[in-house]
């Protein structure tokens, strides 16, 4: 996935629900593609622009940043721009067991237009 540098991410605007309902499927496939360790259907699930540096470790310590264990669900929707001045469409997950407001464990997907997946970043309370 392409490494985000930022601390806190700040999303502009938000996303329509059809986008977010698009977006969301495209995550849960790609979350069940993760847990099932299958590498094809992970590949068919994100962007071209990535598929060359995400290597087994990158899958391992995703896997390792997301709990199959807990439900997620939108926690904010909207726009990111990333250091290539391009902005994409992304969505914010929480866990639905966690009723902290902001969450404590966060995970940002960053789509392009067509759903292929361009970043996932877990950040999680230590």
């Amino acid at each position: 996935m392409k490494i985000v540098e930022s601390k806190k991410i700040e999303l502009t605007g938000e996303l329509s629900k059809d986008k977010i309902d698009l977006y969301n499927h495209q995550f849960l496939k790609f979350v069940a593609a993760l847990k099932a360790s299958d590498k094809n259907a992970v590949n068919a699930l994100i962007s071209d622009k990535v598929k060359n540096i995400v290597s087994d470790q990158v899958i391992e310590k995703l896997v390792g940043g997301i709990s199959f264990d807990r439900k997620t669900e939108v926690y904010k929707s909207g726009n990111q721009k990333l250091l290539d001045n391009e902005t994409y469409p992304a969505i914010q997950y929480k866990y639905e067991d966690d009723k902290q407001n902001p969450p404590r464990d966060i995970i940002t997907v960053i789509f392009e237009n067509d759903g292929k997946i361009l970043g996932v970043k877990p950040e999680y309370s230590k």
